[in-house]
């Protein structure tokens, strides 16, 4: 009887000991726990301020950012309310515009009022500095380039011209299709109406054309005393 109330002591005492092992080690757990938050606490604050730092100022940026676009787009507005072409030029040349695409679409705009005024000279000049701006995106450099030609057919030799929309026609050109047509009507000028037949017909065929340009380059071969081909265009709209 007596050996039975000892050990049943003992596992009493044994399971107060565990007890008080986890009880100290837990302790020991969280000083050290207290301890580190003392010591390295300041880095959490410090990340927590900057996500919250950093948060805050791209909200500010964006809020800035969206100021400054409806201000340009008031000033755009403005300017293009004014009864006249030269009025109109002159306002959006005063536009100021920090985003360089937003730049680009401003000096398009502008060109393009200074040429319905007949400011050939500086429609021409505004669209070359859009053109040769290494900073702007190839597509606006190559839309004022398009234009620029455009603009100063008259005055550049057929072979300038040519050389400009071949540059433009090149595959993965947004603007390929476009300038084809122009070769086109190029060689029209030049009196080679086979090379413009060719140039139109391959137009119609193309999957990538617009139905307006098929359309534009059908009337074309029309007039040109020719009979386009429709069965691509044809086999295109089944």
């Amino acid at each position: 009887m007596g050996s039975k109330l000892t050990l049943s002591t003992l596992g009493a005492v044994m399971s107060n000991t565990d007890s008080f092992i986890e009880e100290v080690t837990e302790e020991v757990r969280r000083d050290k726990l207290y301890a580190a938050l003392r010591k390295y606490g300041w880095i959490g604050i410090l990340a927590v301020a900057a996500i919250v730092g950093g948060a805050a100022y791209s909200e500010y940026n964006k809020a800035q950012a969206r100021a400054q676009a409806e201000a340009t787009g008031d000033s755009m507005l403005a300017a293009l309310q004014l009864d006249e072409s030269a009025e109109r030029a002159a306002a959006l040349a005063l536009v100021e515009v920090e985003n360089p695409s937003a730049s680009a679409i401003v000096s398009l705009m502008t060109a393009a009022e200074q040429s319905s005024a007949g400011e050939t000279a500086s429609a021409n000049e505004t669209l070359q500095s859009v053109a040769n701006a290494q900073d702007l995106p190839l597509i606006y450099r190559q839309i004022a380039s398009f234009k620029a030609l455009g603009l100063s057919a008259a005055e550049l030799p057929v072979e300038e011209r040519r050389a400009g929309y071949e540059a433009l026609s090149q595959p993965g050109n947004p603007l390929r299709l476009l300038a084809t047509e122009q070769l086109g009507l190029i060689d029209i000028e030049a009196g080679d109406t086979a090379a413009a037949l060719v140039v139109f017909q391959g137009i119609i065929d193309d999957s990538e054309a617009t139905a307006d340009l098929q359309q534009r380059s059908v009337q074309l071969m029309v007039a040109l005393g020719a009979e386009p081909d429709l069965t691509q265009l044809t086999a295109a709209g089944n």
